[in-house]
């Protein structure tokens, strides 16, 4: 199973393509690995970054996305333009999008401790969070 992690952060999705296959995890090479919205106000903008990662996924093939989830209320509540962008990843409708709960990510990478750092295998820090995304739901 292929997956794309995905972290939202400010007016950026982070991504990390990971693929599970016969329990040995592989992470293929990706031409982008965060998309950033300029005019996150403007229909247009959204409707592009909708496009541009709807196409990402048809071309890799990516099975199911999974969004790490944030808090809506709070100290460290989630921003309204990541908001728009989880909408818009979750309005695709070619790709199944699942909401990964803190919790659940938590306990899974608990249960998965040889997990290794992004800089270990090649991916850029801020990756970081998307990775362990998609592993955690790889392995949950």
């Amino acid at each position: 199973m292929k997956v794309c992690g995905v972290e939202l952060k400010g007016n950026e999705a982070i991504i990390c393509l990971i693929n599970k296959s016969d329990g040995m995890i592989d992470l293929p090479d990706c031409r982008v690995a965060k998309f950033d919205i300029t005019e996150p106000s403007k229909t247009e903008s959204i409707r592009d970054f909708q496009f541009k990662f709807k196409k990402l996924m048809e071309d890799y093939q990516v099975d199911a996305v999974v969004i790490k989830e944030r808090v809506m209320k709070g100290k460290f509540a989630g921003g309204a333009v990541g908001f728009k962008l989880e909408a818009a990843i979750q309005l695709i409708e070619t790709v199944e999008v699942e909401v990964l709960p803190a919790m659940d990510q938590k306990a899974s990478l608990k249960r998965a401790p040889e997990m290794l750092r992004v800089k270990e295998i090649g991916l850029k820090g801020f990756q970081q969070e998307a990775y362990e995304t998609g592993f955690a739901f790889l392995n949950l």
